[in-house]
């Protein structure tokens, strides 16, 4: 058997945290075992499903990384077939015409709430002869399920569950207006595309007894299915807006890493022993999906934030500097060839302070301004008329020194001690007046990276 597994969401919204993480999971487990991994896009809401969200969806996927094996398959492509399987299981007796009024099924939910028991269809067309049927009147067709015994799922997350038949009703599976119920047309489209395993949220849970249903009555074999927690925010309540829960694509323009956030994502209810920091070759190896718990997971922004630090930098230094000069662009810095190779000289420096892409860019700005610089006020209150007298006769020792760390580091050391200060009050304000802030790399490798001619017209603007 090749496993095969997908990831289908619904485009009537943004592709978010818990949707991404259910798309790793699919495809890391199809790799780990060799499999194929599938998308499928649930776009049966006409009315609320749009272009952008799909979009969204494609463009996530393609920045995490998650390239399904073959294109998306449009669900409401399918319609077709939804419409066929639905009509065989009404041909073979396992499926009927319902001719309930909307105002009857209305009738059926205020009596039931006033019962103060679940809203279930009463079956009234059940074993109805259909001559009964009332004038003007387009049925739905529904599943004739089975009243007794019940439904056993052995899943691969949460262990045994069982639901009685009896606690659930003849479904819909297809509406009176000819169109399939999103309940049916998933098990049509995962017994079509081969799908071993369904792996998808605990809120799908209750809708899988139902699908069973569907399933036995076609007489298809069984997906193996797991269902994992959902993911909360910090104080346990399900992850909303006011958690952060936004589009994958927001994470991107934040200035995460794509492995970052899938190293992260793969830890948010999934372990191996303490194993933290793992590659994509390294998750594909170990990812099982006895490693995945049961309780629901709490979104922890700061370790995601640290996690990012931490792949940063490692991250390759020119992969880097092309954010970095998309970054400035964007905000209105125009970074020429010198600009470029001066950040990709002090990128190793800049990236251990930076905790994301957003902060790199800003950190790496002053290698693209030309003079006049902005400065920060913290920057400007340290270029005092003495400060700017000592940079005055830090001048001539400059233009007299090789621009190599080594040697620039001795001559600043070297000036500091005839000028009787200590090394960081000279390199202070040398670092404001080179960077308009009082933040960067050792002050030797920033003036490295800027180079002779542009560092002594910074500082000779500053004087």
């Amino acid at each position: 058997m090749k496993i095969r597994t997908r990831f289908a969401p619904s485009p009537t919204g943004l592709l978010h945290i818990g949707g991404a993480r259910t798309a790793l999971f699919n495809y890391l487990f199809a790799r780990h075992h060799g499999g194929e991994f599938l998308l499928r896009i649930e776009d049966t809401d006409k009315a609320r499903s749009t272009q952008e969200a799909v979009q969204v969806i494609l463009d996530g996927l393609a920045w995490l990384g998650l390239n399904a094996d073959a294109p998306p398959v449009y669900q409401s492509t399918r319609e077709a077939r939804h419409v066929e399987v639905a009509l065989e299981l009404l041909a073979q007796g396992r499926a009927y015409k319902c001719y309930c009024t909307a105002e009857e099924l209305q009738a059926m939910r205020e009596q039931a709430a006033a019962e103060k028991r679940p809203p279930r269809y009463d079956g009234r067309w059940r074993d109805r002869d259909p001559a009964e049927a009332p004038a003007g009147v387009k049925p739905a067709i529904r599943l004739k399920a089975p009243r007794e015994g019940e439904v056993v799922l052995q899943d691969l997350v949460q262990g045994t569950v069982k639901v009685q038949n009896e606690e659930m009703d003849d479904m819909i599976i297809l509406r009176s207006d000819g169109t399939p119920t999103y309940l049916h047309a998933v098990v049509v489209d995962d017994h079509d595309m081969d799908i071993t395993h369904v792996i998808r949220g605990d809120d799908h849970l209750t809708n899988t007894f139902r699908q069973i249903q569907i399933y036995d009555a076609m007489g298809w074999e069984k997906p193996q299915f797991a269902h994992i927690p959902l993911i909360h925010g910090a104080d346990g309540a399900k992850l909303s807006k006011r958690h952060g829960a936004v589009s994958i694509l927001e994470f991107r323009e934040d200035g995460f890493l794509p492995e970052a956030l899938c190293n992260y994502l793969l830890r948010l209810g999934w372990g191996h022993g303490d194993a933290e920091f793992l590659t994509r070759a390294e998750q594909v190896e170990l990812f099982t999906l006895e490693g995945v718990g049961r309780a629901a997971s709490r979104m922890d922004y700061a370790k995601l934030t640290h996690l990012n630090g931490v792949w940063l930098r490692g991250a390759d230094d020119t992969r880097l500097r092309e954010d970095v000069v998309m970054r400035l662009a964007k905000a209105g810095i125009v970074v020429d060839a010198a600009a470029m190779e001066r950040i990709l000289r002090l990128m190793p420096g800049l990236k251990e302070r930076a905790k994301n892409l957003a902060d790199l860019a800003v950190s790496a700005a002053f290698l693209a301004r030309g003079v006049p610089l902005p400065f920060e006020p913290k920057a400007l209150a340290l270029l005092t008329d003495e400060a700017k007298a000592m940079l005055g006769r830090l001048v001539p020792v400059l233009e007299a020194t090789d621009f190599s760390v080594a040697a620039l580091d001795a001559a600043l050391r070297g000036f500091a001690e005839a000028e009787g200060r200590k090394l960081g009050q000279v390199a202070q304000p040398l670092r404001a007046a080179l960077t308009g802030s009082t933040m960067s790399p050792g002050i030797d490798a920033t003036l490295e990276a800027l180079g002779a001619q542009e560092s002594l017209a910074r500082l000779r603007a500053v004087i």
